[in-house]
C-alpha cells in the first residue's frame, strides 16, 4: 500500500509539471508560430528533427541508465548504486562526442544537400541546427542525473524544475519580439541558454542530495560489456522509431514542402502535449515495476503492467474525446494561422497515441528483465520498414494524411509483437491480458463508438459551449469506463476511496 501510495503521490507531481508544460507550452507555441511565421516554424521543426534523429543515442542510454540504477536500489545494493551513476556517466560522456561527431558530418551534409529550404533561410537554418546539436549535448551529459532523480523516486524535484524551464522558455519567446535579429537564429540559441540553465540545477541538486554522484572513475570490463551490449539493443529499437517519426518529415518536406512540415509539426506537439498526460502516470509506475522485478515479485510486477496498460488506456479516452469533437474549434482558438492538413494530422494521431500509450507498458515490463536483444532487434526492423512504406504510399497516392495511416498499422504489429515476447520472458498469461485488459479496452471503445455514431456532438461556437460540451462528453466516457471498463473489485474500491474522502 505504500508503493501505491507512493505511485499516486508521484503522478500527482508529474501531472501538475504536465498541465503547467501544456498550458504554457500552448501558448508558447502560439507565440513563436507569430515570431518566426509557417515557413521558418516549418524549418526549425525539420532541422531540430535532425538532430532529434541522432538522438537514439541519448534516448536508448536513459532508459538503460534508469533501469540499472532502478534494479540497484530494488536490490538495496548502494555500494553496486555509485559504480552504476559513474559507468552510466562515463558512457554518456563517450555518447555526446559520437554525436557531435555524427551530426557535425553525415547531418550537417544532409541539412545543406539533402533538405528543401528555400535558398534565403539557408543561413539561418544552419545556424539553428548547430545550437540544436549543442542542446542535444547538454542533453545527453545530463541523462545520468534525471535517471537517477527517477529511479530515486523524486518527481517533486522533477515538478519544479519544470516550472523554472516553462518560465525560461516564456521568457525566451517573449523575447523574440523585441530582437531586431533573426527570430529563428535568436530562438535557437535562447532555448540552448535554458537547456544549460536546467542541466545546471539538475548537477547541483544530485551532487548535493546523493553521494553515488560524488565521481570515481569506475571500470569493469564485464560491466560496461552488459551496459553497453543492453543500451546498444535498446539504440536499436529507438533508432527505429526515431527514423519513423523523423524521416517521415523529411519525406513530407521532399514531396510537399515545408508548410506540411509545420502541420506536422504542430500535430506532433499536440501528440506529445496529450501523451503526457498518461507518460507521467507510467513514468511514476516504471521505477516500482523494475524494483519488483529485481526483488522477485513477479505477482506485483505483472500487476502493474496490467494496471498502467488499463488505466492509460481509460485515462487519455476520457481526455481524447472531448478534444477529438471540439478539435477544430480548439486550433482555430489556439492558432491564428491554421496550416492545412493540421486538423486531419491532429485527428488521425489520436487512434496511434491510444495504441502507443497501452503499448508503453508492456515494453516497460521487457526491459525490467533486461532480456531485450530479440525483442529490440524484430521491433526495430518493423519500424524501420514503415519508412519505405511511406515513401511509396507518398509517391502513388500524393496525399501527406497517409503518413498517420502508416503509423497507425505500425503501432498495431508492434503492440503485438510486446505481447508476444513478454509472454516468452516472464509469466506472462496474453490469454489474462486479454480478458484483464484488452476486452475490457475494446468494449468501452465500442460503446463510446456507438453511442456518439447515434447522438452526434453538435458544431459549438462559444468558449462556454465548448466548456459544457467538454464536461459533457467525458462524464458520458467516464461512466462508460466505470461500468464497461473497470471490474467489481476496482469499482468497489473506487467507490470506497471517494467516501472516506468526502467523510
Amino acid at each position: 500500500m505504500s508503493d501505491h501510495k507512493k505511485i499516486a503521490k508521484n503522478a500527482l507531481f508529474l501531472y501538475f509539471r504536465m498541465f503547467l508544460t501544456m498550458v504554457v507550452g500552448l501558448y508558447t507555441s502560439r507565440l513563436v508560430l507569430e515570431a518566426l511565421g509557417i515557413i521558418d516554424y516549418g524549418i526549425y521543426g525539420l532541422v531540430g528533427g535532425i538532430v532529434t534523429l541522432f538522438s537514439f543515442l541519448n534516448a536508448a542510454m536513459a532508459s538503460s541508465t534508469q533501469r540499472y540504477l532502478s534494479f540497484d536500489l530494488g536490490k538495496g545494493d548502494e555500494e553496486q548504486l555509485k559504480k552504476t551513476f559513474n559507468a552510466t556517466l562515463n558512457i554518456h560522456f563517450f555518447v555526446a562526442f559520437l554525436v557531435f561527431v555524427l551530426a557535425e558530418t553525415i547531418g550537417l551534409w544532409f541539412v545543406n544537400y539533402k533538405l528543401n529550404i528555400p535558398l534565403e533561410r539557408i543561413n539561418a537554418a544552419n545556424w539553428v541546427y548547430q545550437f540544436s546539436i549543442f542542446t542535444l549535448v547538454i542533453s545527453i551529459i545530463q541523462v545520468p542525473y534525471n535517471a537517477l532523480l527517477s529511479a530515486r523516486e523524486y518527481f517533486d524535484v522533477f515538478a519544479i524544475v519544470s516550472v523554472l524551464q516553462t518560465i525560461l522558455k516564456l521568457v525566451s519567446v517573449w523575447l523574440l519580439f523585441y530582437f531586431i535579429s533573426d527570430s529563428l537564429v535568436t530562438y535557437a540559441v535562447l532555448t540552448f541558454l535554458v537547456s544549460l540553465i536546467v542541466h545546471f540545477f539538475y548537477y547541483i541538486y544530485c551532487k548535493k542530495h546523493f553521494p553515488e554522484t560524488i565521481y570515481q572513475f569506475y571500470f569493469n570490463k564485464t560491466y560496461y560489456k552488459e551496459l553497453v551490449s543492453y543500451t546498444g539493443w535498446n539504440m536499436f529499437g529507438n533508432l527505429g522509431y526515431l527514423s519513423q517519426q523523423q524521416l517521415s518529415n523529411v519525406l513530407l518536406n521532399i514531396f510537399f514542402g515545408p508548410v506540411v512540415n509545420a502541420a506536422y509539426g504542430l500535430s506532433s506537439m499536440i501528440q506529445g502535449l496529450i501523451l503526457s498526460f498518461v507518460s507521467n502516470f507510467q513514468m511514476a509506475l516504471n521505477p516500482q515495476i523494475v524494483k519488483n522485478y529485481a526483488k522477485e515479485d513477479y505477482k506485483s510486477y505483472l500487476n502493474l503492467i496490467y494496471v498502467g496498460s488499463k488505466f492509460s488506456f481509460f485515462g487519455l479516452l476520457i481526455i481524447l474525446v472531448p478534444i477529438y469533437f471540439n478539435l477544430e474549434f480548439l486550433l482555430r482558438l489556439w492558432l491564428n494561422d491554421l496550416p492545412e492538413y493540421t486538423l486531419v494530422f491532429t485527428k488521425l494521431s489520436f487512434l496511434y497515441i491510444l495504441i502507443e500509450s497501452i503499448s508503453n507498458m508492456l515494453d516497460y515490463g521487457v526491459q525490467a528483465t533486461s532480456k531485450i536483444k530479440f525483442f529490440k532487434i524484430i521491433l526495430g526492423v518493423v519500424l524501420f520498414l514503415s519508412v519505405p512504406i511511406i515513401w511509396y504510399l507518398f509517391k502513388e497516392y500524393k496525399n501527406p494524411s497517409l503518413v498517420y495511416v502508416a503509423f497507425i498499422s505500425v503501432a498495431f504489429v508492434t503492440y503485438f509483437i510486446r505481447i508476444l515476447f513478454l509472454e516468452q520472458i516472464v509469466n506472462f498469461k496474453i490469454l489474462d491480458f486479454f480478458k484483464k485488459v484488452l476486452v475490457r479496452q475494446l468494449l468501452v471503445s465500442l460503446i463510446i463508438f456507438i453511442y456518439f455514431y447515434y447522438l452526434p456532438p453538435k458544431n459549438i461556437v462559444t468558449f462556454y459551449e465548448l466548456v459544457k460540451t467538454s464536461f459533457y462528453y467525458s462524464s458520458i466516457v467516464f461512466i462508460i469506463i466505470f461500468f464497461f471498463g473497470l471490474s467489481k473489485n476496482e469499482r468497489s474500491l473506487m467507490l470506497s476511496y471517494v467516501k472516506n474522502k468526502m467523510k
